[in-house]
């Protein structure tokens, strides 16, 4: 098994994410703002699961030691570096989460229950509780909660394979075109600094992250077919995951359509 026969096997849920009715159903500025309410929290837990890669794959801790492959370190390092201090659209660092977040302020989305939500992170100090006790869709919770059980069992392959397969690049390039034409459409909403975030993750994704991170997967396998068959499982389930967020934040833009009759 490999990259090619993974990427063979998450085929069906790949198709399923890029074809989800919606991104036909952003027609309107408050659709965009209930899209990345619910969005915010995949833009933050894959924060989590770097971290967590760089705290299994390289010293974070004193006194320092050689860990592991320096292949892989470097992945990791590299990774890290441009998804915690990238230069944001007024040329500070900032990390991706961060760019999102003012991203979202500047064109209205609400970002009190997300605030809400990291602040009962730290008062709790345990993700699993905070996500039980949390008012997140049903589907957001699993999705989070599935995120945080692949860091839990601390597997580094596991961990990699939910990081590479099927996380930010599954929001295609037309979801650009569309931030581009509510940017003249609605020139009133700021989308500036949120059509910088998704131009800026895909170039990323495209030219840089997305090989290393398979590199990575690659390195941490090797010839181990249990490894490999984790790696599939593991993608697999988190985009149906993913699915399922799609689903909640389709529904709520639904809700609101009926509201609004």
């Amino acid at each position: 098994m490999n990259i090619s026969t993974i990427n063979s096997a998450l085929t069906p849920q790949r198709e399923m994410l890029l074809s989800h009715p919606l991104y036909e159903r952003v027609k309107t500025v408050d659709d965009l703002r209930h899209f990345l309410e619910g969005h915010v929290y995949a833009v933050w837990d894959f924060m989590s699961l770097l971290k967590a890669l760089q705290s299994k794959l390289t010293c974070t801790t004193t006194p320092w030691l050689p860990v592991g492959n320096p292949e892989i370190r470097y992945l990791i390092n590299e990774i890290v570096l441009a998804e915690e201090t990238d230069i944001n659209a007024e040329g500070k660092r900032q990390s991706h989460y961060e760019m999102y977040h003012d991203a979202m302020e500047a064109c209205g989305a609400d970002t009190v229950a997300v605030n809400d939500f990291l602040a009962d992170v730290v008062e709790t100090q345990n993700i699993f509780v905070s996500i039980k006790q949390s008012s997140l869709h049903q589907n957001i919770k699993d999705f989070l909660d599935f995120t945080f059980r692949v860091i839990d069992e601390g597997k580094p392959h596991e961990i990699a394979a939910a990081f590479t397969f099927g996380r930010e690049d599954l929001i295609p390039a037309m979801f650009t075109e569309i931030l581009r034409n509510f940017e003249a459409n609605f020139p009133e909403t700021d989308l500036s600094k949120l059509i910088y975030y998704f131009e800026r993750h895909i170039e990323l994704d495209g030219d840089e992250h997305g090989p290393m991170a398979m590199q990575m997967v690659t390195e941490l396998c090797g010839n181990d077919a249990d490894k490999w068959k984790e790696v599939q499982d593991v993608s697999i389930a988190a985009l149906e995951k993913r699915i399922g967020l799609w689903d909640a934040i389709e529904e709520k833009m639904m809700h609101q359509d009926l509201a609004s009759i």
